[in-house]
């Protein structure tokens, strides 16, 4: 939990460096390129898992 917690603030705070710097976001401005960004990981940990339950 405090991982999720500190890497939000450090999100939080490069977003807002970003936008008085007047630089583009460094995120995905679709909301559906967010989500594939959580499929990419839930992939990862689904394989993980497939992987330790067949050996």
């Amino acid at each position: 939990m405090k991982e999720i917690f500190l890497a939000l603030i450090a999100g939080i705070l490069v977003g807002i460096l970003f936008k008085f710097l007047r630089l583009p976001l460094p995120a995905p401005p679709v909301f559906s390129a967010v989500v594939g960004v959580f499929g990419v990981y839930f992939g990862g940990v689904i394989a993980e898992y497939i992987r330790t339950f067949l050996s």
